[in-house]
């Protein structure tokens, strides 16, 4: 649960803080009448992103075993490109994200309303669309029950109370050490569903090596106990995974985690207040 806890806190604080962005520039130049289609794009995103989830969830539900690994795995190694990409490119870009969003916005407002839909629903979309595919895959690794999808939801639940005080200015985080820190963390998570993709694949029969186990410790640490439920919620844990999965995990998280680690110790800019003309 804490590790999709996670997901919901770090991919919709993310979207909450773009969402800041946009409203405080429209606010601060004088373009309050312009909020209705902003919200409009933003609402466009979400729905976009729940769609995108549901078609995933249901419209797999109906296929044979086999074709539902194969997509499931396919979409775990998918998923976690994806978020190691956003990972390093949030620690990159977060400097300037400010400045880049209000520069498009200009762009949008002389062009009329259209394109102000458009940027919002761009800007906040690919955010949504990420954590839609991400999210899915780590609930289905983390297990059946309401457990993992709640602790997605109470993250994004967060997130907005976050992005609102933000934005109201009462309350300030040093944002460079946040996302250090959770992107990190997701590093981790993304390690454990690239493994749980490739038992996916090896169920499917794409790829070798289904019954040749690295380790098997469900003895000691059974799957149904409440500690190994709480190691699989938080890290993906599996008491008896294969080699290529233990193989996969570990060329995985050493040198992404090494590499993301290393390169976050680069000086933080200056903290800046994300609310209207503060």
């Amino acid at each position: 649960m804490f590790s999709n806890y996670l997901i919901g806190l770090r991919e919709g604080l993310e979207a909450s803080l773009v969402v800041c962005i946009l409203i405080a520039y429209l606010v601060k130049t004088g373009n309050k009448d312009k909020l209705g289609p902003l919200w409009l794009g933003v609402g466009l995103a979400a729905a976009l992103s729940l769609a995108f989830g549901a078609g995933l969830e249901f419209g797999t539900s109906e296929l044979t075993f086999q074709a539902q690994e194969a997509i499931g795995g396919s979409l775990s190694i998918i998923s976690v490109g994806l978020v190691t990409w956003m990972v390093f490119w949030m620690k990159r870009t977060a400097r300037h994200l400010k400045s880049e969003l209000q520069g498009k916005l200009d762009a949008a407002l002389a062009m009329g309303t259209g394109a102000l839909v458009t940027t919002a629903f761009l800007a906040v979309g690919r955010e949504g669309l990420e954590t839609s595919l991400f999210v899915w895959r780590s609930v289905h690794a983390a297990g059946d029950g309401a457990g993992p999808l709640i602790g997605v939801l109470l993250g994004i639940g967060t997130a907005i109370v976050l992005g609102w005080l933000f934005y109201r200015g009462a309350l300030k985080i040093n944002l460079a050490k946040f996302f250090k820190w959770t992107g990190g963390m997701l590093v981790v998570v993304a390690a454990g569903v690239l493994a749980y993709g490739v038992h996916d694949l090896q169920e499917a029969d794409f790829l070798p090596g289904l019954n040749s186990k690295a380790f098997d410790v469900t003895g000691a640490i059974p799957p149904d106990s409440w500690y190994g439920t709480l190691l699989k919620g938080t890290f993906n844990f599996q008491a008896d995974p294969t080699v290529l999965q233990i193989s996969v995990w570990a060329l995985y998280l050493v040198p992404v985690l090494a590499l993301f680690l290393y390169t976050a110790k680069a000086p933080a800019p200056r903290q800046t207040p994300v609310g209207a003309g503060k």
